[in-house]
């Protein structure tokens, strides 16, 4: 899967881009954050459990969760002079009960079209 920004900056979850090749690989580059389902949140994910199907409240905020840790990855590596990310994971972890945190971990390259 590839993503286009309109800065120019390319992320993926794969280890090359087609058509570029990796000038320069800078190293490891995350970005994190924590989401929690507030009361408000709890009382929807409740009721909509008992119902059937998504819990769309939830996956909206673990929504905004993933994009906000791939903006944190992608600053992370333009701080390191990259412009872009290859490799892209994603994972997903409940640290707490009810806190779960978001993890978006590639590596920073520079990359030039072939």
């Amino acid at each position: 899967m590839k993503m286009s920004y309109k800065e120019g900056f390319m992320i993926v979850t794969t280890p090359s881009v087609p058509g570029y090749h990796i000038k320069k690989v800078l190293g490891i580059v995350s970005g994190l954050t924590a989401r929690t389902r507030g009361a408000g949140g709890k009382f929807v994910a409740a009721i909509q459990s008992i119902l059937g199907g998504e819990v769309s409240a939830f996956a909206s905020e673990l929504e905004k969760a993933r994009i906000e840790a791939i903006e944190r990855a992608k600053e992370n590596a333009r701080r390191m002079g990259a412009n872009s990310i290859v490799g892209l994971d994603i994972e997903t972890s409940e640290v707490f009960e009810g806190v779960v945190v978001i993890s978006a971990t590639g590596t920073a390259v520079i990359i030039e079209p072939e």
